[in-house]
């Protein structure tokens, strides 16, 4: 038990003057009656007095006030709540980030088709435990798994190439990361990667790394962004991204590279433009091996002033109704 407002306790005093009142008063009755000289007397004036009928109210009165100043110090009782298990499976997002993400062979370009794409995902897993990788030239975790989808949201719509100083596109990073973050924990449930990028890849690793993670009981599945045509990267204003002998660098997308990744992880390729690849995703994440995550419990106060205040109303009303004369 837990007592919200232990310096109101001391209304309890009450009590004890209350009693201390009524000793005084007996006394200086007792000795007003013998001041009498007759007892009978004083039986003819208190006719019909019952001694026990004063001593129940001045009880119930006394007992009343008790229960009163408790309920206004309130106790309380502490209760373990414990929020029912969700069923989830655990899924890391892996963000292309690098330059070529600006082209804009996707309105307004990729990146922010990409941010699109990941927004309606995330809404649509609920019960999921997400994380968040950025990577370009490398990857870095951004967010653990987590069901606080809000936060990777706001991490997702602030992404942007300037994130990181190593640019270039290491698809392997990504994945090196995924078996790290996912090897970290002890959990059983169905784990999944979803790499949305272009596709463009500077180091010949990436399907290697994707089968080493894919043996750790990763499904990895790939979202295409942008085009085959491809197109330039703006670097701001008319500025475009250029290469070491000064031509403009037109970049596409690098499909056949995505469909391989998701081929060796046992997932799907999907394209960020296309309208049903975030149910066709969310279905196939869904059908992971889920497990129950318990959510954090907490310590919630139950209040019992109500049980106390009850029993003293009751008091005060038979004490009202109890007259102190017997009716014979």
């Amino acid at each position: 038990m837990n007592i919200e407002n232990p310096a109101l306790l001391h209304l309890l005093w009450v009590a004890p003057v209350f009693g201390a009142v009524l000793y005084v008063y007996w006394q200086w009755r007792t000795r007003t009656l013998r001041q009498l000289g007759s007892s009978q007397l004083a039986e003819r004036l208190l006719l019909g007095f019952s001694v026990r009928r004063f001593a129940g109210k001045a009880v119930m009165y006394g007992l009343a006030m008790v229960l009163i100043a408790l309920a206004i110090a309130n106790p309380q009782q502490a209760v373990q709540v414990t929020p029912p298990a969700q069923k989830s499976a655990d899924v890391l997002i892996a963000l292309d980030i690098s330059q070529s993400m600006l082209a804009t062979d996707e309105k307004p370009n990729r990146l922010e088709t990409a941010k699109v794409f990941i927004q309606k995902l995330v809404q649509s897993l609920d019960d999921d435990r997400i994380g968040l990788i950025f990577f370009a030239g490398d990857a870095y975790a951004q967010m653990p798994l987590s069901s606080d989808h809000s936060a990777l949201l706001t991490f997702v719509r602030n992404a942007n190439p300037n994130f990181t100083t190593e640019q270039g596109s290491n698809l392997a990073s990504a994945f090196e990361l995924t078996g790290r973050l996912f090897g970290a924990g002890e959990s059983t449930a169905g784990r999944a990667l979803v790499l949305v990028s272009d596709g463009e890849n500077h180091t010949g690793e990436a399907v290697r790394r994707a089968r080493e993670v894919h043996e750790k009981g990763v499904e990895i599945h790939t979202v295409s962004v942008g085009t085959s045509v491809g197109a330039t990267i703006p670097l701001g204003g008319r500025e475009m991204k250029r290469d070491f002998s000064g031509q403009v660098v037109r970049t596409s997308a690098n499909t056949a590279l995505l469909r391989e990744l998701a081929q060796t992880g046992g997932g799907k390729t999907f394209e960020a433009s296309d309208p049903g690849a975030v149910p066709q995703l969310t279905q196939a994440i869904g059908r992971l091996q889920q497990k129950a995550v318990e959510a954090k419990s907490y310590t919630e106060y139950v209040s019992w002033y109500q049980w106390l205040v009850l029993p003293a109303i009751l008091l005060l009303l038979l004490e009202q109704l109890l007259w102190w004369k017997r009716k014979s």
